[in-house]
């Protein structure tokens, strides 16, 4: 009869982990150079860092693979609606996010792109939870307890908490329950994270509901095109100065899948340049603010600095959500919260954390 194989330390997979990132680290420094994940590879190290100055190594790799598991369920869910995004990117001490290249349609797709990451988020923490159990090790227990904890502080109905954009699907008066709620929570259990993402919620409501609704929300977006000045000077055509400004024509449209785009035009130099918006809008303006003389391939060459002034379209169908697609979030919102709260009991009593 051989002997029981000891079980193996979870430190010793962290260890082995931090070796081979030092062994490799040149072959790493490439792949973050040219690698389109170098930006996420290079901002969860920087994380990890960051969070080694307070807690143990091991803890804060734990931590930030749990953000990243996180983030990834946003990530999946946007694909799942055909929605560009980013890759994850880390903000030490405030965790991660994804850039969504535009905004959702409809209230219901953005709620299932936000219940998204908790979802996965609690599925990482309960594989964290379903180790501990088998190697009974404090360390994954207490990731575990953070996971659950960091997927049920993201379903606050406060945005741009996950919580926030869930219940857009729900009812907009859990804003209401989040704005009163977030800030008993910073009264009895200060956190400054909760207060800046609080303060930042609050003036959101302010913006959307009252400043907006009296005067108008003022937005704008720039873009600059570069184009030959050579041929316009075999024309005759005199080229402005670098502080040169001017209105400009421009010509508005959207395409099949919402997504609004706004064309200048210049008629004195034959030049037509495309601007999309983040979202729908009322344009008020396009104009040039600046043009910038260039030698590129031993020609001259103009970069046009353009911008147009928009205000923000909200349309009320934006919210417009049926029935079942309510009750299913609201059901999904609600039952994760409370398997979430469960759960941390749970790890307290079988971790004795």
């Amino acid at each position: 009869m051989q002997p029981k194989k000891p079980k193996q330390n979870p430190l010793w997979y962290f260890g082995a982990l931090a070796a081979f990132l030092l062994a490799k680290g040149k072959w790493l420094l490439t792949l973050l150079k040219f690698s389109k994940f170098g930006g996420l590879f290079l901002s969860m190290l920087i994380s990890i860092g960051a969070y080694a100055i307070i807690f143990p190594w091991s803890f804060s790799i734990g931590f930030v693979l749990l953000i990243l598991i996180h983030e990834l369920g946003h990530v999946i869910a946007a694909k799942q609606k055909g929605m560009p995004v980013s890759a994850p990117m880390f903000i030490p001490f405030v965790g991660a996010l994804i850039n969504m290249k535009r905004n959702p349609r409809d209230a219901v797709t953005e709620a299932y792109i936000g219940i998204g990451g908790p979802v996965l988020g609690t599925v990482g923490a309960l594989a964290a939870f379903g180790l501990a159990y088998y190697l009974n090790s404090p360390l994954l227990y207490s990731l575990a307890l953070t996971g659950f904890l960091l997927n049920l502080f993201n379903l606050l109905p406060i945005h741009p908490l996950d919580g926030g954009r869930i219940v857009t699907a729900v009812s907009r008066w859990l804003w209401l329950v989040g704005l009163i709620g977030g800030l008993v929570l910073i009264i009895y259990y200060f956190s400054l994270i909760l207060l800046i993402v609080w303060a930042m919620f609050a003036y959101d409501l302010y913006k959307k509901f009252v400043r907006q609704r009296k005067h108008g929300e003022q937005r704008m977006v720039a873009a600059s095109f570069l184009i030959p000045a050579e041929p316009l000077i075999q024309q005759g055509y005199i080229i402005p100065g670098e502080e040169h400004k001017r209105e400009l024509s421009y010509v508005t449209y959207s395409d099949l899948e919402g997504q609004q785009f706004v064309r200048v035009i210049w008629e004195g130099l034959d030049f037509q340049g495309t601007l999309p918006l983040m979202q729908q809008g009322l344009i008020q303006r396009a104009h040039v603010t600046r043009l910038e003389r260039i030698m590129k391939d031993d020609e001259l060459h103009l970069m046009i600095h353009c911008q147009v002034d928009y205000e923000p379209f909200e349309n009320d169908k934006y919210y417009d959500v049926p029935a079942a697609a309510r009750w299913k979030f609201g059901i999904a919102y609600f039952g994760l919260a409370a398997f979430l709260f469960a759960m941390m009991a749970v790890v307290h009593k079988v971790g004795n954390i």
